[in-house]
């Protein structure tokens, strides 16, 4: 798919992953919004990519209606969304003090699967309007999902649960899409230098990373751009989850 002009929809673009992905987007020529809670960050990079900032809570149908509306009524219908967004937390199915809040669970798979389902579905109905290129393509939804799919780890049970829910999504997905000309990917990444991960003392980030195979850091949000960038190009990707990863393979522990 040819990037300029089109309109592109990243969410969690505020940071990481997602601003990763929005300035590589808008670098191409594509007109990007940003959905995101953090307004304050959303707009930075908005204005530093000549993009659109849009306030969106992705578990929330209204709120993610609205929001491609808003998109939809600057820049057209999008031919690209990713999806970035996701919240990451650690606890034990049963801790010292019992079973963990059915609500901290809950939380994780709402932002995370739900909310990526909640834009998936709301981008490829947009979708289905444009007119396809020559290869009779419409769109190409990109979702995010994790390692921790395939390895979660003690204390990633609902992170592990929704990455996974990503991943038995992307093949359906597809194959119901491919009569509009619309492609779904995922990519799992390892461990990249995101705020969540850099926000761990310096001793924590060198441990972690030192159990990737090669190359020994954390990958990069413009690395993570790279593959968005070249699933957009290759037509002939779809209804794959990449794992994105150093070669690792996470511990239970």
């Amino acid at each position: 798919m040819d990037v300029q002009g089109t309109s592109a929809i990243v969410t969690g673009g505020a940071s990481g992953l997602g601003a990763g992905t929005a300035r590589a987007l808008a670098a191409a020529g594509a007109k990007v919004a940003i959905f995101d809670m953090n307004m304050d960050a959303a707009n930075q990079v908005a204005a530093e990519i000549g993009g659109m900032a849009i306030e969106c809570d992705v578990s929330s149908a209204a709120s993610a209606e609205a929001a491609v509306a808003v998109a939809r009524d600057a820049h057209g219908s999008a031919a690209i969304c990713v999806n970035c967004a996701g919240i990451g937390t650690a606890h034990r199915i049963v801790g010292r003090d019992g079973p963990v809040d059915l609500e901290v669970y809950a939380k994780v798979i709402n932002v995370n699967l739900i909310g990526t389902f909640n834009v998936l579905r709301l981008a490829a109905a947009d979708m289905t309007g444009r007119e396809p290129n020559d290869d009779g393509e419409r769109g190409i939804i990109i979702n995010t999902a994790s390692v921790a799919a395939y390895e979660g780890q003690i204390g990633q049970a609902a992170y592990s649960s929704s990455k996974g829910g990503i991943v038995g999504l992307t093949l359906p997905a597809a194959r119901e899409f491919a009569r509009s000309g619309i492609r779904v990917l995922a990519i799992a990444p390892g461990l990249f230098a995101t705020p969540m991960l850099l926000g761990m003392p310096q001793e924590i980030q060198d441990n972690l990373a030192a159990t990737l195979p090669f190359p020994s850091r954390f990958g990069t949000p413009e690395e993570y751009a790279k593959l968005v960038m070249h699933m957009v190009d290759n037509p002939i990707m779809n209804g794959e989850v990449v794992r994105l990863d150093s070669a690792i393979r996470l511990a239970p522990r």
